[in-house]
This record gives C-alpha cells, sequence and structure tokens, in this order.
C-alpha cells in the first residue's frame, strides 16, 4: 500500500488582504482564510492514485489551530490523517524553516513513497517549497505533472508539461509532484464525507511533540529570509490613449505631449 503525503496550507484571502500603511505589514485581521487552491489540485492527484492504485493520504499543514479547518476540507474529499503543526515557535518561518518543520512532523507518521504539494501558494507565491521538500525528504522530483501515467516496481512514470509541449518521465520512490490542475480539478465532497470530516482525528503537533526537534531551525531563528517590510510599488503616471481618427492629428497631439514632457 502507497503511503501519501499532502502538504497543503491555509491562506488569507489574497483579494482581501489590506496593507498598513504606517508599518508596511499585511492587515490580516479580520480577513478570512481559505485553502490554497493548487493545494486542493495536488490533494486531487494524490486521490486519484490512491483510488486506481489504493494507498493511505496523509494531510500535514502548519499554521495556527484555525488551520485546522483546511484539514478537515482535505479530509472530506480523500484525505485519511491529518496531522497540524502548531505552536507559537513556528511562527514566523519562511520556506526553509517550514520545510524542515514539516520534515521532522512527517517522520513522526512514518515514511512515505508520494509527496504531493500545490506549485506555489497564492499568498506567498515563492515556488520554493516543492524542492526544499524533495531535498529534505531525499526524493526525487517531478514538477508540472500533467498526468501519472503508472506506478509499479518502485517508480513512478508521469508526464509533465513543458513550455514548448510534454514530455514524459521516470523517476524512483519516494518521489514529490507538484500537479498542473488541468486534470486534477478540486473535487466537492459528499454528504457524509463532509459530516464525517467534521468529527474526525486531528493529530497535532506542537514544538515539544516532535522527536528531534531543533528549535533552532523552526520559526524565526531557522529563517534565512527575514523581510523587515512590505511595502507597495510606486505607479508610474498612467498613460494616455491618443485616439483621434486622424494619424496626421495623432502624431501632432504626441509631438505636443513629448516637448510638454521635455522629451524633444
Amino acid at each position: 500500500m502507497l503511503k501519501i503525503l499532502v502538504c497543503v496550507k491555509q491562506i488569507p484571502d489574497v483579494d482581501l488582504v489590506k496593507m498598513d500603511p504606517e508599518t508596511g505589514n499585511l492587515i490580516r485581521t479580520g480577513v478570512p482564510t481559505l485553502t490554497n487552491p493548487l493545494d486542493l489540485n495536488a490533494l486531487e492527484a494524490a486521490v486519484q492514485v490512491k483510488e486506481r492504485y489504493g494507498g493511505e493520504i496523509t494531510l500535514i499543514t502548519m499554521g495556527p489551530p484555525m488551520a485546522e479547518s483546511t484539514l478537515r476540507e482535505c479530509l472530506a474529499v480523500g484525505g485519511d490523517k491529518a496531522v497540524l503543526i502548531s505552536g507559537r515557535p513556528f511562527g514566523g518561518a519562511d520556506t526553509l524553516s517550514t520545510s524542515y518543520s514539516i520534515l521532522m512532523a512527517a517522520d513522526m507518521e512514518g515514511k512515505f513513497d508520494l509527496i504531493f504539494c500545490g506549485k506555489e501558494t497564492l499568498d506567498g507565491a515563492t515556488g520554493q517549497m516543492a524542492s526544499q521538500l524533495a531535498e529534505r525528504f531525499d526524493a526525487s522530483q517531478i514538477s508540472c505533472c500533467y498526468s501519472i501515467e503508472d506506478i509499479s516496481d518502485g517508480k513512478i512514470r508521469a508526464t509533465r508539461t513543458l513550455e514548448t509541449g510534454r514530455e514524459l518521465v521516470e523517476a524512483t520512490l519516494p518521489c514529490l509532484i507538484t500537479v498542473e490542475k488541468d486534470n486534477f480539478y478540486g473535487r466537492l465532497p459528499s454528504l457524509d464525507d463532509y459530516l464525517a470530516a467534521k468529527k474526525a482525528a486531528v493529530t497535532t503537533y506542537t514544538e515539544n511533540d516532535i522527536d528531534g526537534l531543533d528549535l533552532q531551525k523552526i520559526g524565526v531563528p531557522g529563517s534565512g529570509t527575514i523581510v523587515p517590510k512590505i511595502y507597495p510599488p510606486e505607479l508610474p503616471e498612467p498613460g494616455q490613449i491618443i485616439r483621434t481618427g486622424s494619424v496626421k492629428t495623432d502624431v501632432a497631439r504626441l509631438m505636443e505631449l513629448l516637448d510638454e514632457k521635455g522629451a524633444l
């Protein structure tokens, strides 16, 4: 039976997040959260593998206690077990310390044959997590997976999307996979699955529960990237569209504007 790990994340609704003009920090208070949509594509790929080859899907996320709702959403559409990494020392983590925390907590659940991740998260959009996790799990990696062709003999064969087309690749297990959403649209839960997920057990690991965890490698101490301030870009002066209906008049008006700007 395949052991499958799916990494998910609860994020703020990026369309509603605002910025404090004084501090440059994002204002998340009162902003609704949602499961990162690209993680739901990864979960769907994992569920399709489970349905075809058999297996057990463990969901894992790091965040505050409220992130449990994301795990329950994912349990309702195919997850079997759920793990929440939560505790104040994990706060302020960048991708480096987050990937370390996920590895250490996942090891508490055993070894995994397949690890699925979203290509990126909509709030950070770094696209770094999958490669860091593949390195930490000592796993091969297939990115931009379009379809999974076969899993057998300790290997996985998959088609991945490139800028110029698609290619068929083979990798040894364990393997970490990020997927294209084309063939892996997230499914809706049935009522029975939704109700069962609300009652399902969720394992929570704090910094005191994970064997061998180095507190200097989690949260802010373990982060190689520190963001002191976030600020919006300065927008240039809006452009003008000159469309009088006459090329001669348009050119004349353009020359006038350039002269006003001292560009002539």
